[in-house]
C-alpha cells in the first residue's frame, strides 16, 4: 500500500492541544452547570466555543454570554446563537465595556438567578479547551472543592507554545508578585479558566467585587480563601488566541498590580 505524507505544519501555526473529554457518571453529568463567557470583539470565536460547549455530554449544561456592546457585532452573533440554542443560551447586552470583573459579576449573577448549582469561568478566545470542562466539574464532585482552577503552573499544566518569552516572564511575574503579597497557597493565582460551588460564589458577595480587570480572577481567589473555601488545582494546556486582538491594556496592567496591595490592606483594616 502506498504511504501517505505526514501533513507538515509551518513554524507560524499554533500547536492546539485539545483533551477528549471525560465521560461523566450520571449524577454528575446531571449537574446544572452554567458557562459565564464574557465577550468584546469575539464574533469569530464565539460560534466556535458555544458549539464545543453544545457538544459536551452535560445535558443540563447552559451557557450565558456577557457582551460590552462590541463594535464587531458579537451581541448579534450572540442572540442568533440564544436563537439555535434555545433555552441553553442566554446574552446579557451591556451598554459600553466595563471591564471583565464587571462583566462576569453580572453574569454569575444571572446564573445564580436561574439556577445554576455549579457555573463555570471560560474566556471567549478558544485559549481554554472546552474539553476541560468534565474534567474540572468531575473534579469538583470527587474532591468536594468549592473551586477548582484550571491551572499553568502545576505539574502537567503547560502554556501555547505561541505565548513567546515576553509574556511568559510577564505571567510567571505576575504569579509570584501576587502570591508574595497576599500570601496563598495557589499556584496560578491569575487563573481565569475554573468552575464554582454556587454556595461558594453565594458567600463571597458578588456586588462587593472591586476589580473591573484581569485583576478580578485574583480578588475572587483571595476572598475564597480567606472565607474558608477549598481550593483545588488541575494541570491544563493553556492555548493562544487565534483570531482577534488580546484585551490587555495599561489601565488593568496598574490595576492587576496595586489590586493585591489594597486587598491586603482591606483583609488587614477587617481583622482589627
Amino acid at each position: 500500500m502506498p504511504s501517505h505524507p505526514t501533513p507538515r505544519h509551518s513554524s507560524s501555526d499554533p500547536v492546539r492541544v485539545t483533551p477528549t473529554p471525560v465521560v461523566l457518571p450520571e449524577p454528575w453529568a446531571d449537574s446544572r452547570l452554567t458557562v459565564v463567557v464574557p465577550t468584546y470583539n469575539e464574533a469569530g470565536n464565539l460560534p466556535v466555543l458555544v458549539s464545543r460547549l453544545m457538544a459536551l455530554d452535560l445535558p443540563w449544561l447552559r451557557v450565558v454570554i456577557v457582551d460590552d456592546n462590541s463594535p464587531d457585532g458579537t451581541g448579534e452573533v450572540a442572540d442568533k446563537l440564544s436563537v439555535e440554542f434555545a433555552g441553553r443560551v442566554g446574552v446579557i447586552h451591556r451598554t459600553r465595556k466595563d471591564g471583565l470583573g464587571r462583566a462576569y459579576v453580572a453574569g454569575m449573577t444571572r446564573a445564580l438567578e436561574e439556577g445554576a448549582e455549579y457555573v463555570v469561568q471560560m474566556d471567549a478566545d478558544l485559549s481554554h479547551p472546552v474539553g476541560y470542562v468534565p474534567q474540572l466539574l468531575g473534579t469538583l464532585h470527587a474532591t468536594n472543592a468549592d473551586v477548582v482552577i484550571g491551572s499553568r503552573y502545576v505539574p502537567g499544566g503547560s502554556l501555547s507554545e505561541q505565548w513567546g518569552l515576553r509574556r511568559r516572564l510577564l505571567s510567571n511575574w505576575a504569579n509570584t508578585y501576587v502570591k508574595a503579597v497576599l500570601s496563598m497557597p495557589v499556584r496560578d493565582v491569575t487563573a481565569g479558566f475554573k468552575i464554582w460551588r454556587a454556595s461558594a460564589l453565594r458567600a463571597l458577595d458578588l456586588p462587593g467585587i472591586e476589580s473591573t480587570g484581569y485583576a478580578f480572577q485574583v480578588e475572587m481567589h483571595y476572598r475564597a480563601y480567606r472565607r474558608g473555601r477549598k481550593l483545588v488545582e488541575i494541570p491544563i494546556h493553556f492555548e493562544d488566541r487565534v483570531v482577534g486582538q488580546s484585551k490587555l491594556d495599561g489601565a488593568v496592567a496598574l490595576e492587576a498590580a496595586l489590586r493585591p496591595l489594597r486587598l491586603r490592606r482591606a483583609e488587614r483594616a477587617r481583622r482589627h
